[in-house]
């Protein structure tokens, strides 16, 4: 990749390169057959899923949390993991109306690669890059995320 030059208008133009490593890390990232079937976001929320489980019960709301999505578009994609055999839902006995979202055999028969993908990718995206200016990147994406956030939230609260 060349540098660019700092007087070049397009120097500045963050969101244009946020969004040109994104497609270029969808492009490159290598999925199990059994995935084929999924659109790139529906595989995100599976790995997030097959990983929080893991540790938590996973819930709707924490993926709407998760990826910043509204609730019916979370809906969606659970409901076609559901369909395609990735998750199922299940009731909990606190609450009936609140429903555990549970990776099937089918999705956990996937978690080892997917873990293996992941890190390549983190490999490959670090490579190169000290780890004070990673560290540096990191926040300053995480900043760009929070900026983003305040901006929806105060664009909801005009509506």
């Amino acid at each position: 990749m060349c540098v660019k030059d700092a007087r070049d208008p397009a120097h500045d133009d963050v969101g244009r390169l946020i969004n040109m490593v994104s497609h270029q890390l969808k492009r490159q990232m290598c999925f199990h057959r059994e995935e084929s079937e999924l659109t790139n976001m529906q595989k995100r929320v599976l790995h997030y899923i097959l990983f929080q489980s893991l540790k938590q019960d996973v819930y709707q709301r924490d993926i709407e949390k998760e990826f910043q999505i509204r609730r019916s578009t979370a809906s969606g994609i659970l409901q076609l993991l559901e369909k395609n055999g990735f998750v199922v839902r299940e009731s909990v006995e606190e609450d009936a109306r609140l429903k555990k979202i549970v990776p099937t055999e089918k999705a956990e028969g996937v978690r080892e690669e997917i873990l293996s993908n992941i890190r390549y990718m983190e490999k490959i995206l670090k490579q190169g890059i000290s780890g004070e200016d990673m560290k540096t990147c990191m926040n300053v994406l995480a900043q760009m995320s929070e900026n983003l956030l305040g901006n929806e939230k105060r664009i909801e609260e005009r509506r």
